[in-house]
């Protein structure tokens, strides 16, 4: 592996909107790129195609994983798999959302929970984590004591519900009984803003 070059993490933050239930909101998305310098692996496909593909800077793209299917997350998807070749991978959960933004192309895979999918030498184990959608899912790197975290958990505990397709009392059980039971010093990639750790946001997360 040494000679490939370090497995390491990436961020590339990418701007545009996010729309649901007659809304529009305008937002900066984290779009994770973990492999190295050989092949590598994006989670969530965020508004510029090709300003992420510039990213990948020649590597190999293994997959384009979908952390959940809100716009902001999958727009650039079609795109970008055009450009890398690359499948796009999503939970089945959440097609019906996919195809409200993509309604001529369907993902190329689906993403079900306990799937371990390997990059650069490594695996991520994902973790169906339904309640900002129900098809929410996130990627465990134990190797990299990191997990993405799409838009499930952030820097300050949950991610929001109240829209279409979400449900409070189903985002909070899936955070307690599938995220905070990870190692304390695991660090959270999330969607939007900053990271955190699981440590960090244990007291964050309403008990029962």
């Amino acid at each position: 592996m040494s000679a490939r070059g370090p497995v390491r993490i990436e961020r590339v933050v990418t701007s545009g909107t996010f729309s649901l239930d007659g809304e529009t909101f305008d937002v900066d998305n984290n779009v994770w790129l973990v492999g190295d310098d050989e092949e590598v692996l994006i989670v969530d496909a965020a508004h510029d195609a090709r300003t992420i593909h510039e990213a990948t800077t020649g590597r190999r793209v293994t997959a384009i994983v979908c952390t959940h299917a809100h716009d902001d997350h999958v727009d650039a998807a079609a795109k970008l798999a055009e450009l890398t070749g690359a499948p796009v991978l999503l939970h089945p959960a959440d097609h019906e959302l996919w195809a409200a933004t993509h309604p001529d192309r369907k993902p190329d895979g689906e993403l079900s929970d306990g799937q371990r999918i390997g990059v650069a030498g490594i695996e991520l184990q994902v973790i169906h984590n339904p309640g900002h959608t129900w098809g929410s899912c996130s990627l465990y790197a134990t190797f990299l004591d990191a997990v993405f975290t799409g838009d499930t958990l952030f820097h300050g505990g949950p991610g929001a519900t109240g829209r279409s397709y979400s449900d409070r009392p189903t985002i909070e059980a899936s955070i307690r009984n599938r995220l905070l039971t990870l190692p304390g010093d695991t660090d959270v990639h999330t969607g939007h803003g900053e990271d955190t750790t699981i440590a960090a946001e244990r007291p964050n997360v309403p008990a029962p």
